[in-house]
């Protein structure tokens, strides 16, 4: 299940990922917003965040204007790893390397076509469980200096 939410930056290029999720038959929850009125991105993060924290989503999507505000946002809650990603190589580097489980996009930044590829790529990217890659994932959860 994929957690979708945005600003009102976001929503028509939400609308473009909602068309390819349905059409691929990807489940997913759409968390808002629903038009192009303006609101406040950190809400939409954290909707996205709660529901991959709480096992509702197993991955999530968030998308503002540029999709720098709303993966800070997301990035503020322990266990989210949201990753901006602007190209297919980051989508894929940020899951292998990262494990990410957000991705951010900007919905004034990348047009509905790259950004359907960027998504198919992160979706369809695994962790690669590397010792390298998992030993800096658990120094970014870690609360120690």
């Amino acid at each position: 299940m994929i957690a979708l939410g945005c600003d009102h930056g976001g929503y028509e290029l939400k609308q473009e990922i909602i068309k390819y999720l349905s059409e691929k038959e990807i489940p997913f929850k759409d968390f808002g917003c629903d038009s192009t009125e303006a609101v406040d991105y950190p809400v939409y993060a954290r909707k996205v965040g709660h529901a991959i924290l709480d096992g509702t989503c197993e991955k999530g999507i968030i998308i503002c204007g540029t999709g720098i505000g709303i993966s800070i946002a997301a990035n503020k809650m322990p266990g989210i790893r949201a990753a901006l990603c602007t190209d297919c190589f980051c989508a894929e580097a940020t899951r292998q390397h990262n494990d990410a489980n957000v991705l951010a996009l900007g919905g004034r930044v990348v047009g509905p076509g790259l950004a359907v590829k960027i998504v198919d790529t992160f979706l369809n990217t695994e962790f690669s469980h590397a010792e390298r890659h998992q030993r800096r994932i658990d120094l970014i959860e870690s609360e120690e200096e």
